[in-house]
């Protein structure tokens, strides 16, 4: 198995309006604390909420690295629990970013489909991290990532990939979750959706195997 089989890039936000300490990027580094795993070759990468950042930079870290799998954090200041988010929107982008700039054309990728889904079933992370002990964070599934620069994030990285990312909402910072609290239910959820697309392969080789 090459490396690129067990790269991994998490990326959190940078500071935006209100939030001058941005919790994603935050709970990435306590993620990145704690690791993956020895098998895994974890890189994190700040982002900052500008569109047009985004667009050179999420196609360059998946061309730099390579990776088994993008996570995208981001805060959510209505969230209340960790929210995986099922699919990335390309239109209705309206809201300026830091450099008070949006895309004449309001969307990700001008032809792109209107909604890309993820190959990981997040309601079936969910329940697995759900059912771990002492974790102590509640998980939720959502389908809407809000039409800003995460769910920017998230359509372009997905179109990049053909599906293979995942986005993750957190809460501020002490509503209810501390720093430490997020990074270890970054890091438990992670390790669940790898552990899901080792099992999809395993399933693809058996079949293949099968015919």
């Amino acid at each position: 198995m090459d490396n690129s089989s067990r790269t991994v890039v998490v990326t959190g936000f940078g500071p935006f309006g209100e939030h001058t300490v941005n919790a994603s990027w935050v709970a990435v580094q306590e993620m990145k604390k704690l690791g993956l795993g020895n098998n895994v070759d974890l890189h994190v990468h700040e982002v900052p909420v500008e569109y047009q950042k985004v667009q050179s930079l999420v196609p360059s870290l998946w061309k730099q690295f390579h990776p088994r799998l993008i996570v995208h954090v981001g805060v959510s200041g209505m969230a209340t629990t960790v929210t995986l988010e099922k699919c990335g929107r390309n239109h209705g982008y309206k809201g300026l970013d830091n450099s008070s700039f949006c895309p004449d054309s309001q969307c990700c990728i001008v032809g792109g489909p209107d909604c890309i889904n993820s190959v990981i079933d997040m309601e079936s992370v969910c329940k697995r991290v759900t059912a771990t002990a002492g974790l102590g964070v509640a998980v939720t599934v959502s389908k809407d990532a809000g039409r800003y620069l995460c769910d920017f994030t998230y359509y372009t990285s997905l179109y990049l990939s053909r599906g293979r990312s995942a986005f993750i909402h957190v809460p501020p910072l002490g509503k209810p979750y501390s720093g430490e609290e997020l990074g270890r239910a970054l890091q438990a959820i992670i390790r669940e959706m790898l552990e899901l697309l080792d099992q999809a392969e395993d399933q693809i080789h058996c079949q293949q195997h099968i015919h």
